[in-house]
């Protein structure tokens, strides 16, 4: 099998609703996504040939990613009131609502989707909050939901 990676960073911040800790204020983060696409066979023919994917084509894609989360608060709807978003809103902020708590590992999943869905043959993405510590997503058919492995 083979492995391309690329990696790009954004700014953003994000909080945790209901969370008992520090997470639970607004904070920032610089988040780096690495993604990895994988795939057993090369393109056969063209300008392509001999590549799994053309790196500029995945660089181009993940960094636009990135970007379209880059200086936003990041929140899970329902997670503010109606009127602390209006007034956010008001003054310009950039908001993006997903439909699940902002975590490394929702988002990792989320970026996952996207990706998938943009026809890259992702197989993890690993979102970074600090160098120290990333959540990492990939599609398992082996791994159940209690994280215990399937033996065949």
């Amino acid at each position: 099998m083979y492995i391309l990676k690329t990696e790009a960073t954004f700014d953003s911040a994000h909080f945790l609703k209901g969370y008992e800790g520090k997470c639970s204020n607004i904070h920032g983060h610089c988040w780096k996504l690495v993604v990895s696409a994988a795939g057993n066979n090369l393109i056969e023919s063209g300008c392509k040939k001999g590549m799994l994917i053309d790196f500029g084509d995945l660089k181009k894609t993940v960094r636009a990613l990135a970007e379209s989360y880059d200086h936003t608060l990041i929140i899970e709807k329902g997670s503010l009131c109606d009127i602390t978003l209006q007034a956010l809103a008001g003054e310009g902020f950039s908001i993006t609502e997903l439909p699940f708590r902002p975590t490394a590992e929702n988002l990792a999943k989320h970026f996952y989707k996207i990706l998938q869905g943009e026809g890259i043959p992702v197989c993890s993405v690993a979102v970074y909050e600090t160098a120290e510590n990333c959540a990492v997503y990939e599609e398992d058919q082996n791994v159940p939901n209690n994280g215990k492995i399937h033996k065949h």
